[in-house]
């Protein structure tokens, strides 16, 4: 056998990346040390990328944004945050929250998704929920005798992400679910939310002051709130003004 055919194979039974086998030929080396070398940092990008691919897959982004052309100009940013801060994601590794409010089409979801990405890059595991359909989820899961499962795949996370809150209210058993989530990632991980109601209505969705208020409490403590002003960019970019 061919040392291409052996070196194809060893690399097949070592799980090594296809990338490796793809391009050892290509390396200019000094020595073996050096080619060695070489060829080890190359399965390691391999390995990263990836990783960062299968934490992409995993978080469940509806679409996938970056930061790339974001504009923070209407985003009031709280003196203890950054963008540097939003754009590493590093108030992730302090457990902090983010809540993003402000009107509809303003740019909230198109940010937490941009950070979601960002996290997933640097290693870190995310979930991405519009939260109705996180709520649905629960109770169905519920339903089927599945909860704790369901549970531990949120528990696994360091970041979730619940894009809508408060577009849809929820029923007694939604509510309860959705705050045994939020009471569960309490000081153990990070959670972003994107809504569109200040504080003082969030009872209108769940019904119960005593929960509204738990939730509130467990979300605020560790929180940053970013603001969000200006018109929608839907609109202000939608092909019907052009018509």
């Amino acid at each position: 056998m061919s040392s291409d055919a052996l070196i194809k194979q060893y690399c097949k039974e070592l799980r090594f990346g296809k990338n490796l086998y793809d391009n050892y030929k290509k390396i200019q080396a000094a020595d073996y040390a050096d080619f060695l070398a070489q060829l080890l940092k190359l399965e390691l990008e391999n390995r990263e990328l990836t990783r960062k691919n299968r934490n992409l897959r995993a978080a469940g982004f509806d679409v996938i944004k970056t930061f790339e052309g974001y504009s923070f100009s209407q985003v009031q940013i709280p003196p203890a945050l950054d963008i540097e801060q939003l754009k590493t994601a590093s108030f992730i590794d302090k457990k902090e929250n983010l809540i993003l409010y402000g009107p509809v089409g303003t740019g909230k979801s198109h940010l937490a998704t941009a950070i979601g990405v960002a996290a997933c890059s640097s290693g870190k595991r995310v979930k991405f929920f519009r939260t109705a359909s996180l709520v649905n989820q629960l109770s169905e899961a519920k339903a089927k005798g599945e909860l704790k499962r369901f549970l531990r795949v949120i528990e696994k996370t360091d970041l979730l992400i619940c894009d809508e809150w408060g577009y849809i209210p929820f029923e007694k058993e939604g509510s309860q679910l959705l705050f045994q989530v939020i009471s569960e990632c309490y000081e153990r991980r990070s959670v972003i939310i994107t809504t569109n109601l200040e504080f003082s209505k969030w009872n209108g969705i769940f019904y119960d002051e005593k929960l509204t208020s738990a939730i509130i409490d467990r979300l605020v403590h560790h929180s940053h709130l970013l603001v969000y002003t200006g018109p929608s960019h839907r609109l202000t970019h939608s092909t019907m003004k052009s018509q």
